[in-house]
């Protein structure tokens, strides 16, 4: 019985800014696949292109996809204490990366580009050996002359092979002169035909595919040769990348054939690329927001994020919006992704992340607010200025949590607009407490009957429900009379939650003295 090929993913980013919202949705769509099919999800650098490295950001990428938890199986990982230290296979390697402690763990590696350098010239020989690739030792100012030359004659950019002409002993000549050269992929005749596991079929006519650099001037190998050769040592099954990458496919294709390494190709599946508001051009920063960390920042739960990019282009058939992780592995189906691009809707990404706010358990939402509260003056001065206990004060805001939470779309936006809940001054005027056409003195005399219902009802039984009963007793068909004012008393805002709410929260002493200086402002 023939073995079943092991689903190994791997998500392979350049570390040269902050990882952005479309690179975690590739991420998200190889670490779905490889859960819902029992495989691994690896995690490789490609940082072959050295000028444009961004120090520490191989430890924010991992940090900001432990924070999203799609975290690998194998590959490059962030180090935490408590962590098994031998790894797979005993094979593991610590890396610093600006404050950032990270770990090379599993069979494959090294699991970043540039410490594989020795592993490409052994491959990239045997193409030059098997007469499949070429050394090139044109120069820019040539290369450029040929492009202007192709684009008057409006013929597509490509190169020229004037190099593949030179004979075995020009090119030890000019290797041993030290002449500045690359190695191109010799490109043979035909057609690659390859099946997308999204867009179907693609026939492409190799004659319009250039010979493309696999070697630079600088020794280090290009993506294309680099990603052919990991993925097969890597033994990846399966390839998840953006749509514009369509184009690179037949390269990759072709040098799998070349190396004979057919058997061993994986399957591509491309995404459909995230659209900024037009609906027309890619997702860029012009829009606002791009990388997953000002997503974070803002307030946006991991889960909520999550949730919003896998909806972006993939449509599980059903009714349901809101998904945990666990959910997403469970309906993933890569049939099931669409061809055309996604709008990046950012309110629907708030919607979203407001219904996964509501599941929270209060507790739940402390913990996650609780750091972003820190950070705003207001609740730093009430704290401070608070007598009671550290667990008391928790308390508090628990209650405040508790009315907030089905009216918040971000975890910043705790406090952010019911202030009065951290502060006792409370500006009113006889303007602010009126309601409708009422006079000075139906205010006073409403907020008034207000202060006696307050003050009957006991501290033990200080309950949202029991203060609601009691003033709606009360207020009868004068609801907007009674109540309006009281609002106003307790809050100073035209806009905020409802006075039974706001007097449970606040306790009773606290909204009795409110009310009452609500009454001399009048």
């Amino acid at each position: 019985m023939e073995k079943t090929k092991e689903i190994r993913t791997r998500f392979a980013p350049s570390p040269t800014g902050e990882l952005h919202i479309g690179a975690l949705r590739t991420a998200l769509s190889d670490f779905l696949y490889a859960r819902k099919n029992n495989g691994k999800f690896i995690l490789r650098i490609e940082d072959t292109d050295q000028s444009r490295l961004v120090e520490g950001a191989v430890g924010r990428f991992l940090e900001m996809l432990e924070w999203a938890g799609v975290v690998p199986d194998e590959g490059v990982l962030l180090k935490r204490r408590g962590t098994n230290d031998k790894g797979q296979g005993g094979k593991e390697k610590k890396i610093k990366d600006l404050g950032f402690e990270i770990q090379e763990k599993g069979d494959y590696g090294p699991y970043i580009q540039s410490k594989r350098l020795d592993i490409y010239k052994k491959y990239i020989q045997q193409l030059i050996d098997e007469g499949k690739a070429y050394y090139c030792f044109c120069t820019s100012e040539r290369l450029d002359e040929m492009r202007k030359k192709q684009q008057a004659e409006k013929k597509a950019p490509k190169y020229d092979r004037k190099c593949l002409d030179l004979s075995k002993e020009e090119v030890e000549e000019k290797l041993k002169n030290g002449e500045k050269c690359v190695v191109r992929f010799k490109v043979p005749e035909g057609k690659t035909v390859f099946n997308d596991l999204v867009y179907g079929k693609i026939e492409v006519e190799n004659s319009t595919v250039d010979d493309q650099i696999i070697l630079k001037s600088d020794g280090f190998p290009t993506y294309h040769l680099a990603v052919v050769v990991d993925d097969y040592l890597m033994k990846i099954s399966h390839v998840f990348r953006g749509a514009e990458w369509i184009s690179s496919t037949p390269k990759h294709i072709l040098l799998y054939e070349a190396f004979g390494w057919e058997d061993a190709m994986p399957e591509f599946a491309h995404m459909p690329n995230i659209l900024g508001k037009d609906g027309k051009k890619k997702l860029s920063k012009r829009e606002g927001s791009v990388s997953v960390k000002d997503f974070k920042d803002q307030g946006y739960p991991a889960e909520a994020v999550v949730n919003f990019i896998a909806l972006l282009g993939w449509n599980p058939k059903t009714q349901q919006e809101i998904f945990t992780m666990e959910e997403l592995v469970e309906q993933y189906d890569i049939k099931k992704v669409n061809r055309a691009g996604a709008v990046f809707d950012i309110k629907r990404l708030d919607w979203i992340s407001a219904q996964h706010i509501k599941r929270m358990s209060v507790d739940e939402l402390y913990g996650r607010v609780l750091p972003f509260l820190k950070k705003k003056k207001f609740y730093g001065e009430w704290y401070k200025q608070q007598a009671t206990s550290d667990k008391e004060k928790e308390e508090y805001v628990k209650k405040v949590l508790m009315v907030e939470k089905d009216r918040l779309e971000k975890l910043t936006q705790a406090g952010e607009n019911n202030k009065f809940f951290f502060s006792d001054k409370i500006e009113t005027s006889a303007d602010s407490l009126r309601w409708k056409d009422s006079s000075d003195d139906d205010t006073k005399k409403y907020l008034a009957i207000a202060d006696d219902i307050l003050k009957e009802i006991d501290e033990n039984n200080w309950t949202q429900e029991n203060i609601e009963e009691k003033l709606l007793d009360i207020a009868g068909e004068k609801r907007g009379d009674l109540l309006f004012p009281l609002r106003a008393a307790l809050t100073g805002q035209d806009r905020s939650p409802s006075p039974f709410e706001v007097a449970w929260v606040i306790g009773k002493e606290r909204s009795l003295q409110r009310i009452e200086n609500a009454i001399k402002n009048i």
